[in-house]
């Protein structure tokens, strides 16, 4: 959600702007800008639309200087419009800001602004941080920005320009992310690593309100009483390659192919001969009564396979949580109890405010997250990093089932631990596990035609339901949100069970059911279940290991490979996945960066 590029150096500033913010167009956007120093003055240029309206005002090079600013803006205060877009200027001129965030006190600082003889040019929250960096400006911008940061109240990462300044531009963060790219005679900032991988490799991560200092000779980094705080620069093993599309149409397909890899290197060395080792971290199953999960989205979806894969091996009590809703319904947390965040970027607003309530009410916190030293991975008392690399479309993919790896790793060490399961069942499940990468490239690559063809037959649809029990439930969530947020059809995932209490009601002829019948103790009931909504005229796509068994009863069959059914969701999402990308491309969708949405949602 927004996205922000900062450069100082020895060469023009704007077409290294441009070409970060291309690569964080990911985190979605509705307008974009940049704001370039030069001399003792500051230009901007910013438009309403996709990055190409403001790379044809620029003409790729434009404004001339070598330090500046620039960013994507997902509206939030105010509609998409040149006006709103940023950067904002104070009114003077003499500042620049760009921002990620929200601002809360909004309404009390325009207030403010406005008993002291302030206009506003914009209706954003944003141009409030650059007016107020003018009221307080008295020669000193360490002292200036320290009163700024303290007067608003809010989540930010802010990218700040002062004209006479020269070279130098600053930076600060809470709560929204940030990092500063360390490079040979010039250096960064970036809401995200892959913006700037191109240039650089070294980054230091600011922790909250940390006020950072930027220059081409240097970053220097000053804490919350203006002292100078060393820090530690790490190199991140990603490289520009691993932000570019490699010959695919869209990064969702080429990253649905790459999931057996990431899958691969997120369990292979952490299963040995001897069971499962995670990592350096200090977990016994034996010490919860209960586990608390909480997330947003795709990550929640994953959670409620976690939730059943836990409770059946390990038969401990799993409750989750939207991360929105956890810290709002007063959780009944303690010691006892291991509260999972689960964040493919580990900077997820509600995810990180609900690690903050589970620590407050005493319980001991785990993150799963992909972004190593992101928010969320630094303030857990615990983190497992899901090693799925960079993920670009906002549709996820290999970071929803790299979760659920996790989880499954997780699930199986805690059932050693409680011994609820036998040594050697312990050692043959975590073989299936280990075997999942491979069995999962070769489906992917099987399955992908018949995904496609299947795509051509349905696209037209206007609603989809999908439907399953147990795990195929838990599998339903992640594929009907794929299916909307990238084709734009309306669908909704539904145990199968509850169809008749309310629900088929809404079925009539030529509704689309996917129905999901892996789990062989279920798949009758299931069977039961697409009768019905069959009897009355809906077109049934069959998701199962075993065609045989319902192929009767469904005008179409997606079949999933042989397996054990608590691996089962792994597959039946990249099935599920295949799908909805070929569906979203019969229907003309923009399918990296759908309409709306962001990759990392910031902001509550």
């Amino acid at each position: 959600m927004c996205g922000i590029v900062g450069y100082t150096g020895k060469k023009q500033a704007t077409p290294i702007l441009l070409d970060g913010l291309g690569r964080l167009e990911y985190r979605g956007y509705d307008s974009s800008g940049v704001a370039v120093a030069s001399g003792d003055e500051i230009q901007i240029v910013k438009a309403k639309g996709r990055l190409f309206e403001l790379e044809k005002l620029t003409e790729g090079v434009n404004p001339a200087g070598t330090t500046g600013i620039g960013h994507t803006r997902w509206a939030t205060h105010g509609g998409p419009s040149d006006e709103n877009a940023h950067p904002h200027f104070s009114r003077d001129k003499s500042f620049a800001v760009v921002h990620n965030g929200i601002i809360e006190n909004y309404l009390e600082l325009r207030a403010f602004l406005s008993e002291r003889g302030f206009t506003f040019r914009s209706e954003t929250d944003t141009e409030l941080i650059s007016l107020l960096l003018e009221y307080y400006y008295g020669g000193d911008m360490l002292d200036t920005i320290i009163k700024v940061r303290n007067k608003i109240k809010g989540s930010y990462a802010l990218g700040i320009l002062h004209a006479g300044d020269g070279d130098t531009f600053y930076a600060l963060r809470k709560d929204s992310p940030l990092v500063l790219g360390v490079g040979d005679d010039e250096n960064f900032i970036a809401s995200d690593i892959p913006a700037v991988l191109p240039y650089t490799r070294k980054f230091i991560i600011p922790d909250e309100k940390e006020i950072a200092v930027l220059t081409p000779n240097g970053i220097t980094v000053f804490n919350t009483n203006k002292e100078k705080i060393e820090k530690t620069p790490i190199v991140s093993d990603l490289s520009a390659a691993d932000a570019e599309k490699d010959g695919y149409p869209h990064f969702m397909l080429k990253e649905i192919f790459e999931q057996p890899g990431a899958v691969k290197k997120t369990v292979h060395d952490r299963i040995t001969p001897d069971g499962i080792r995670l990592d350096r971290i200090k977990l016994n199953g034996k010490d919860f009564r209960k586990i608390c999960v909480a997330a947003c989205g795709s990550a929640y979806h994953a959670g409620v396979v976690g939730k059943y894969f836990i409770e059946k091996f390990a038969r401990i009590e799993v409750e989750t949580d939207l991360a929105s809703e956890f810290r709002y319904r007063n959780p009944i947390l303690g010691s006892d109890c291991l509260t999972v965040i689960i964040s493919q970027s580990g900077e997820t607003a509600d995810s990180l405010a609900a690690l903050r309530e589970a620590k407050r009410h005493g319980s001991r916190v785990l993150a799963i997250v992909n972004v190593v030293d992101s928010s969320i991975a630094r303030e857990a008392d615990d983190v497992l990093y899901t090693r799925a690399g960079p993920e670009i479309a906002v549709a996820t993919t290999k970071g929803y089932t790299t979760q659920v790896a996790t989880l499954c790793l997780l699930g199986l060490k805690f059932a050693h631990d409680c011994g609820t399961i036998s040594h050697d069942e312990y050692l043959s499940l975590t073989r299936e596990l280990k075997a999942v990468p491979d069995l999962l490239g070769k489906y992917i690559d099987e399955v992908n035609g018949k995904a496609q063809y299947l795509a051509g037959k349905y696209y037209p649809a206007s609603d989809a339901y999908f439907i399953g029990r147990g795990y195929d439930w838990a599998a339903a969530l992640e594929g009907a949100l794929k299916l909307k947020e990238i084709s734009y059809i309306h669908a909704e995932a539904y145990a199968a069970g509850e169809l008749k209490h309310g629900t088929i009601s809404l079925i009539e002829k030529n509704s689309l059911v996917i129905g999901i019948a892996a789990e062989p103790e279920l798949r009758e009931k299931t069977l039961s279940n697409i009768k019905e909504v069959r009897s009355r005229g809906a077109a049934v796509i069959g998701v199962t290991d075993a065609p045989q068994t319902i192929a009767a009863e469904c005008d179409d069959i997606l079949e999933l490979p042989e397996t054990n059914s608590a691996f089962s969701p792994l597959f039946t999402a990249a099935a599920l996945q295949l799908f909805a990308y070929y569906v979203a491309a019969a229907r003309g969708g923009d399918i990296d960066k759908p309409r709306n949405l962001a990759k990392s949602v910031t902001v509550e």
